[in-house]
């Protein structure tokens, strides 16, 4: 995002606003804008981020998906054994 400052110091003083209140407003104008707006270095360091915790949280997820076929095999096949066993 541009912010042209001669041009909005020349509309202030246009609209009655002295000289040095307008150029200390838009600097503060300014200040604002630059200090909310993100960098493309920014942008990218967060998408870095982002993919490396996706990252983390498919391994995380396989890992439990994993222990939960193993565990439900586990009670599938005592269940199977249980019920065909031949009772005494």
């Amino acid at each position: 995002m541009v912010f042209d400052t001669l041009k909005s110091v020349e509309e202030l003083q246009e609209a009655g606003i002295p000289e040095n209140q307008a150029k200390a407003q838009v600097r503060v104008f300014q200040q604002i804008i630059e200090s909310d707006l993100a960098t493309k270095r920014d942008v990218k360091e967060l998408e870095q981020k982002l993919q490396q915790e996706m990252r983390e949280l498919e391994y995380r997820l396989t890992i439990k998906t994993g222990l939960m076929v193993v565990a439900s095999t586990g009670v599938i096949l005592g269940t199977i054994q249980y019920l065909l066993l031949p009772s005494s």
